[in-house]
């Protein structure tokens, strides 16, 4: 008869390419999980590597080191048995695999066998396919293998069934975007229902670059059921219970993951702490104009590190309004951090006297509105070289997509919190930050955006309203639909066309903004990549 199990699912934020680190972690939270009664403790997809790990796979030295860190998670392995992700090479081809060891050994490993190469995947670029199932006998159970993109196909999971599994372990790397909790949740219980089989799905948690991973690991019971949640955006270890077929959780779960602007803002704080703490910046600073992109960010950036890691600085000229000031002053009283203002009026004048005759006879035209925003760039530069902290840039993906930013100006920075984010999600967020606790000045939220690069300057002067300016960009950028489609979903024409000329022709701009947290099924960077010169015609 086979004996009770209990399970451990550990969902963890690794750090990529700290090999060592990442083997000496998991070799503790084992013991860890021992202590706690666990039999068996599951971590994510590549979790010796951290995911995603790009070229360093192609580094000649990456074989020693994985072997380096089995051999230390074997020897761990005596009293409890360990599931992991980790990249194996055999043969001239390199796997992205899952192993089972206890006692010392490895009792089985798996193979991925659905490489995704879509979004911001490009596992074919590094790992070859498998094709075998990996059902390993323990203690008389039969438990599967499988790795993330394998359970979004019916193959895999129909393999590890045939060959007599009814349990199924499924690790993840699997990056948040919005709704993805419950197509993940949905999905699982259709396999669950389909081949009587309880699965456990361990997610990554924690930014890496632009991509922030959730967590959010759960059980799933051959009836569909949830049996267990863990929480997302953090590290969590929950325990389970496999007997008699019946899974049962000894561990708390969560709350569900559906807050659509929670979970969003959420991700947003997460991948902003993570870039931050991983790079080992002492802290964040960001130009605070007293509009409502700078004031999201600065809220984000506060609840992701501290007031005392984040200062502010405002850096008015002519165009500034008195409330501007105001507001952002008030704001960053509220929340408590350091904050200065530099007005850069002296600089600007001595940038437009040293260019006065290159500039004479010639109208007034954006070079001088360039000029205040490349003003701004250059003393939040020099603040982040002199004290070591990065500059949080706060341009949003409306503005990124049209080119409404400043090469070397506003767009000057390490790290973007918004740059996935369109501007009627900012004022979203925003009110939803001020939710929690009133943080953001109310006029702030209510006063026409406005750059203040020139006298009474409003967005909507030069682009359409952003309610219509989001719709267009939507269908264009997550969508791929052409002018014509657009226009046929009722916006006008005029409309339409600028907008789409304006997203292409400001390719090259984007190609030169710093990373951001990526989180639509479609952001720019690893999402989107079209050539900065090229003839398509947007029509069709």
């Amino acid at each position: 008869m086979s004996q009770s199990l209990v399970m451990a699912l550990a969902q963890q934020n690794f750090l990529v390419g700290d090999i060592a680190g990442n083997a000496q972690r998991i070799v503790e939270l084992s013991r860890q999980a021992q202590q706690q009664g666990a039999d068996l403790i599951v971590f994510s997809e590549l979790a010796l590597t951290g995911y995603p790990p790009e070229d360093l796979l192609l580094r000649p030295s990456l074989q020693t080191r994985v072997e380096q860190g089995l051999q230390q998670i074997a020897a761990a392995s005596q009293d409890i048995a360990i599931v992991l992700g980790f990249p194996w090479r055999e043969n001239g081809q390199l796997f992205n695999c899952a192993g089972f060891w206890h006692g010392g050994e490895c009792l089985g490993r798996y193979a991925k066998q659905c490489l995704p190469s879509y979004q911001v995947f490009d596992e074919h670029r590094y790992f070859s396919v498998g094709d075998q199932p990996c059902v390993i006998d323990w203690r008389g159970h039969k438990l599967a293998l499988t790795v993330c993109e394998d359970i979004w196909h019916k193959q895999p999971v129909a393999q590890a069934a045939a060959a007599g599994a009814d349990l199924v372990l499924n690790i993840n790397a699997s990056p948040f975007h919005q709704g993805k909790h419950s197509e993940r949740v949905n999905l699982l219980a259709s396999h669950a229902r389909r081949h009587n089989l309880s699965l456990l799905y361990v997610n990554q948690v924690g930014g890496q670059d632009e991509l922030v991973f959730d967590g959010a690991s759960f059980a799933i019971s051959a009836t569909g059921e949830p049996v267990l949640q863990l929480p997302a955006y953090a590290e969590a270890l929950g325990l389970v219970r496999w007997q008699q077929g019946q899974l049962s959780a000894l561990t708390a779960s969560a709350e569900a993951h559906t807050d659509t602007l929670g979970s969003l803002y959420q991700a947003l704080v997460c991948g902003v702490r993570d870039y931050v703490e991983k790079n080992r910046f002492p802290g964040v600073l960001l130009g605070l104009s007293g509009g409502i992109d700078s004031a999201l960010t600065l809220a984000i950036a506060v609840d992701a590190l501290g007031a005392e890691r984040v200062k502010a600085v405002m850096m008015p000229f002519a165009y500034t309004s008195d409330i501007s000031k105001a507001d952002a002053a008030e704001q960053a009283s509220i929340m408590g951090v350091e904050y200065s203002s530099i007005s850069i009026e002296p600089m600007y004048n001595a940038f437009m006297q040293q260019l006065a005759g290159e500039f004479a006879g010639l109208p007034v035209d954006t070079t001088e509105q360039n000029l205040q925003a490349r003003c701004r760039g250059v003393l939040l530069m020099a603040l982040s070289n002199k004290s070591g902290a990065m500059v949080l840039t706060t341009s949003n993906k409306s503005e990124s997509a049209v080119g409404y930013s400043t090469l070397y100006g506003d767009m000057a920075g390490g790290y973007c919190a918004l740059k996935d984010v369109y501007k009627t999600q900012v004022f979203a967020l925003a009110a939803y930050r001020n939710g929690l606790s009133p943080v953001i000045p109310q006029r702030v939220m209510e006063r026409p955006p406005s750059a203040e690069l020139a006298p009474d300057q409003k967005d909507e002067d030069n682009l359409p309203p952003y309610t219509v300016l989001d719709a267009i960009l939507a269908r264009y950028i997550e969508q791929d639909l052409s002018a014509d489609a657009i226009i046929a979903d009722g916006f006008a024409a005029e409309d339409v066309l600028r907008v789409i000329r304006l997203v292409d022709i400001n390719e090259y701009k984007r190609r030169q903004a710093p990373i951001g947290v990526r989180v639509s099924q479609r952001g720019f960077g690893r999402d989107r990549r079209y050539p900065v010169v090229n003839g398509w015609k947007a029509g069709i």
